[in-house]
């Protein structure tokens, strides 16, 4: 039962992250039939093609021998979406004019997600643009994002800066997803490892706080007095209370309260698993880390029946750092963390593209032991001695 729940909540989690895409072209298929009597409206229908208009969106419903037709809002479609995969239809596939994305859900109801370049995309019914779904809108005043020169002062992106306001958005919108698992009862605690300038723990604060009304105490951490005197004025200056920076080393910081959602970005090398490491060390419930600059296992990294992958420096560095973060979500898995590895900014933007992101939870003993086997494996196939690894079992 919990193993359907949790692939009930994997499914509309992809469907809000496809929908905030902001597709024009929606097709269900692939519908399994359903038990005589016990059918879902929408079952009785063997293909949903769901095409945006001017002012709605049209599904065009097939059966075998007929085609209906029905307009619906666009604020009805993502629940429509969700409702028909729930009920039976076990693909979708979706365009947005340069890629296509795929649900689909296998007959065990294992549910995947794929994202491809768009050979030849169907073509719109009608055209005009709708501006995507971003969860930081357009045309509204984000003090942070202005000082960013991000926004205008109108509110409006600055054309140069769109891709990194794509960034931010989906930044924010991973760690959206999961603030549901937050606790309720009392202030959120956030602590941000390796903070820099700050702007994304600016606005997640603006986030949380102001748009989704939460009680959230964020602390960032950096080791230059400068950058932290510099934050703690901004934090001022925009009246954000439950924001504060003190100077702090990653690996050897104490919280002196409860923990519910560690942050680190960017922060290198190994710097990252000491951030992870002292997340699990004080069960943090949920986890955000961009690693950068791996070469730890690069360093480590010899096998001689698999020298191919160490023949050209591209090739190692590059495996090398996949490695690692390999290795990093299965010892967090192993850890208790419901674990993934999530694309966070497209390839062609930076090579520094990949989110760790971890909710802690009740995993089966058999998946955690399975997730140390893996990594054991590895060390011992490569003869890597990885950081985490090292901090989280060092009796192991």
């Amino acid at each position: 039962m919990k193993h359907m729940e949790e692939t009930e909540q994997e499914l509309q989690k992809m469907v809000g992250d496809l929908w905030r895409a902001g597709p024009y072209k929606f097709i269900l298929s692939n519908a399994q039939k359903a038990a005589p009597g016990h059918a879902a409206p929408e079952q009785k229908y063997r293909r949903i093609v769901l095409n945006r208009l001017e002012t709605c969106w049209q599904a065009e419903k097939y059966t075998e021998k007929q085609v209906f037709h029905e307009n619906l809002p666009e604020d009805r479609v993502e629940a429509y979406l969700r409702a028909a995969l729930s009920a039976g239809f076990r693909q979708c596939n979706a365009w947005d004019g340069e890629w296509e994305y795929i649900i689909r859900i296998s007959k065990s109801k294992k549910v995947s997600g794929q994202r491809k370049r768009a050979a030849q995309a169907p073509k719109e019914k009608q055209a005009h643009n709708r501006k995507k779904h971003y969860i930081l809108e357009e045309g509204t005043v984000i003090p942070p994002l202005q000082d960013m020169g991000i926004f205008t002062a109108e509110g409006k992106v600055v054309r140069s800066m769109y891709d990194k306001y794509r960034q931010i958005n989906r930044f924010v919108e991973l760690i959206d997803d999961e603030i549901g698992s937050l606790p309720k009862d009392r202030p959120i605690s956030v602590i941000d490892f390796g903070c820099g300038k700050s702007y994304l723990t600016f606005v997640l604060y603006y986030y949380l706080v102001k748009r989704k009304g939460l009680d959230v105490q964020i602390t960032g951490l950096d080791l230059k007095a400068d950058v932290i005197e510099r934050c703690n004025r901004a934090a001022g200056k925009y009246g954000y209370e439950g924001l504060h920076f003190e100077p702090g080393d990653i690996s050897g910081y104490d919280c002196p309260s409860p923990v519910d959602m560690v942050i680190s970005l960017h922060a290198c090398d190994t710097a990252t698993d000491y951030a992870l490491y002292n997340a699990v060390r004080w069960k943090a419930k949920l986890i955000f880390s961009v690693p950068c600059c791996q070469h730890e296992l690069n360093r480590q990294m010899k096998h001689e029946e698999l020298s191919i992958l160490s023949r050209y420096g591209i090739v190692q560095e590059r495996t090398a750092a996949l490695m690692t973060d390999a290795v990093r979500g299965n010892l967090l898995t192993a850890c208790g963390y419901r674990t993934q590895l999530l694309e966070f900014v497209d390839l062609s933007h930076t090579p520094k593209n990949i989110l760790i992101r971890a909710v802690r939870t009740v995993i089966p003993k058999a998946v955690k032991e399975e997730a140390r086997r893996e990594v054991e494996e590895l060390k011992q196939t490569f003869g890597f001695r990885p950081t985490l690894d090292e901090l989280l079992f060092p009796d192991a």
